[in-house]
């Protein structure tokens, strides 16, 4: 069975979809099925690289910058 550390260090794969030998990600999927930590950090992980795909707030418009660097201009 895998211990923690080899479990952290391929977690980016399993999150990230590479491709694992068959033989691998039986090993990855029982040791997760035993270990509540690496659970959670494999968990975490994927929410982490889930939200960093996402965009944090939609582009300003044209409007919107016009607007931002006229006050900047006027500003003191």
């Amino acid at each position: 069975m895998l211990k923690c550390k080899e479990v952290v260090e391929k977690a980016d794969a399993l999150v990230d979809g590479t491709p694992l030998h068959w033989r691998e990600r039986v090993a990855l999927r029982l040791h997760l099925l035993m270990c509540h930590h690496c659970r959670r950090y494999v968990r975490q992980l994927g929410a982490l690289v889930t939200s960093l795909h996402k965009p944090a707030a939609p582009p300003a418009s044209d409007e919107q910058v016009d607007r931002i660097m006229r006050n900047l201009d006027q500003a003191p």
